[in-house]
């Protein structure tokens, strides 16, 4: 596997690969020592899935057989937070393919290469200075809307204030930092929650989907954001932990009728 990254020590790109002993990590590039540092968190090393275990009793049956069958789950941490704000905040009230679309578009336009012998076209995303300098027409051509994009310029230029929060622990204070940046929700910062910190406990409030997907998991129906925290109340502390489970190995909820068009605002 390889990515890039705008470590707090600049670029870098980061190789893993899985061998028979474990994963090899190899890195280039000024961020390299960095990445390679944080390859286990990224791996998954040091989450602690056991702690599920002690609320598993008198829960749903089928969270505890999951919570068995998929005990190889482990939660990734970045440990980089504006990274995973701005793709978050890229993914509000939209598909995930043209979220993709855009993060994609913006990097390439606005990011540097890759080092080391990364892929082609392989780009570094840019750093908080860069994200502030992108002009309004080139966040239209991307497909972002001037909702999302005046959110991202908000937070990058807070972002010497914001990246400290990539250390913290406290959960539910990264939550209120985060929100004091207007644009910034519940869902947006669950989200961050969850790819920087590798957080157990951040369900993402919110979503188009994840509701509906947990209620049909466990009631054989949809529920909305209250009814899912009702649900998964009994599992605090790892309640992100049990809708990844869900996600993986649930059954999902039906699908009714055709997918909507996916819009193209990069026309209007």
């Amino acid at each position: 596997m390889w990515r890039t990254a705008c470590t707090p020590e600049g670029p870098g790109t980061l190789r893993l690969t899985v061998a028979a002993s474990g994963v090899l990590a190899e890195a280039w590039g000024p961020g390299a020592e960095w990445l390679v540092a944080g390859a286990p968190a990224l791996c998954g090393a040091e989450d602690r899935p056991e702690a599920l275990t002690p609320l598993l009793d008198g829960g749903f049956p089928l969270v505890t057989e999951l919570a068995r069958r998929l005990g190889g789950l482990r939660l990734a941490r970045t440990g980089l937070l504006l990274e995973m704000l701005v793709p978050a905040v890229l993914e509000q009230k939209v598909t995930g393919v043209e979220a993709h679309r855009s993060w994609a578009a913006l990097v390439r336009a606005y990011g540097s290469p890759a080092p080391g012998p990364a892929p082609a076209g392989m780009a570094v995303a840019p750093p908080a200075a860069v994200w502030r300098r992108i002009p309004s027409w080139a966040w239209h051509r991307a497909g972002v809307d001037a909702k999302r994009s005046a959110a991202i310029l908000r937070a990058a230029a807070v972002a010497h204030r914001l990246e400290p929060l990539a250390a913290c622990a406290d959960g539910t204070e990264v939550e209120r930092l985060l929100r004091t940046v207007p644009g910034i929700g519940v869902w947006t910062a669950a989200e961050v929650r969850q790819r920087c910190h590798g957080d157990p406990d951040a369900p993402s409030v919110g979503d188009y989907h994840v509701p509906a997907m947990v209620g049909w998991a466990l009631l054989g129906r949809p529920v909305d954001d209250a009814g899912m925290l009702a649900l998964l109340e009994r599992y605090r502390g790892q309640r992100q932990r049990v809708v990844r489970l869900l996600e993986l190995g649930g059954p999902g909820k039906p699908r009714f009728g055709p997918r909507r068009t996916i819009p193209d605002m990069r026309r209007f």
